[in-house]
């Protein structure tokens, strides 16, 4: 039951990344946290998130603009690996905060708390007309490579970063697609290398035909998407979306997750 149920939501999640205004990690990684502990969980969603990048590079990674690549790649990897260290030490701190709520006794943990917040912003800056708007001139994007980089390390959170300072870079929409999905393969490669200590100490709790069914099914996501949809942003959809994750990321603040 596992694997139907991650299996279906990595399907759709991918099909969604092209009309719902999020990411694959944002809307796999709340439901992946169902089954194994968060920091196993962002390092089984990463795993899954790089697959489906290495499947898009096959696809169009000839259109890449590698002199923005290295400018903003090159720190976003740095910044990867800081990130993913600081989600291990927060992992590693685990320190339980109790308290009580309507007669029930809860705990959570600082991880949660980051990470649930860091959910719940960047569902807000998805609503967000100013940031929508922000774009920032390509002398930014090695600042805007740690900052995109790091937030990918941390938590997965990197697509908004990465295209609010991509979009200004003067690309194509086949470099600026191209070039995006380079940056998240060689942010998601950074943070594995940290991970894998986490995801090591967890081999026997992972079911690894879930992590390798959860890749099959983001392709297959990802091809219905592109065959069967328009890349439209759909309102009805994006708002569903939000509210699901906005409710995902107060659970997890709370400890019920």
């Amino acid at each position: 039951m596992d694997i139907f149920i991650v299996s279906l939501v990595a399907l759709l999640a991918s099909g969604l990344t092209l009309f719902s205004g999020f990411g694959l990690g944002t809307l796999l990684m709340p439901v992946v946290a169902l089954f194994f502990p968060l920091e196993v969980a962002i390092g089984v969603t990463a795993i899954v998130h790089l697959a489906n990048n290495l499947f898009k590079v096959a696809l169009l990674g000839r259109h890449t603009e590698w002199s923005v690549f290295w400018r903003f790649g090159g720190p976003a990897m740095v910044a990867a690996l800081l990130g993913a260290w600081v989600l291990g030490w927060l992992a590693a701190g685990e320190a339980s905060l109790s308290y009580n709520l309507l007669g029930y006794s809860l705990q959570t943990t600082a991880l949660r708390l980051i990470v649930g917040g860091l959910i719940l912003i960047f569902v807000l800056l998805e609503f967000s007309r100013w940031f929508a708007a922000l774009a920032l001139h390509r002398r930014y994007l090695p600042l805007g490579g740690m900052i995109s980089g790091f937030f990918g390390g941390l938590s997965g959170h990197q697509g908004a970063f990465r295209s609010m300072f991509l979009i200004k870079a003067g690309l194509t929409k086949e470099q600026f697609v191209a070039t995006g999905v380079m940056v998240a393969v060689v942010v998601d490669v950074s943070r594995l290398l940290v991970y894998g200590k986490h995801l090591s100490a967890s081999y026997q709790q992972i079911e690894w035909s879930l992590v390798v069914a959860a890749c099959l099914s983001a392709f297959l996501g990802a091809w219905l998407g592109r065959r069967l949809l328009q890349k439209v942003t759909l309102k009805a959809v994006h708002l569903m979306v939000s509210v699901l994750l906005g409710v995902v990321a107060l659970g997890l603040m709370a400890g019920l997750i």
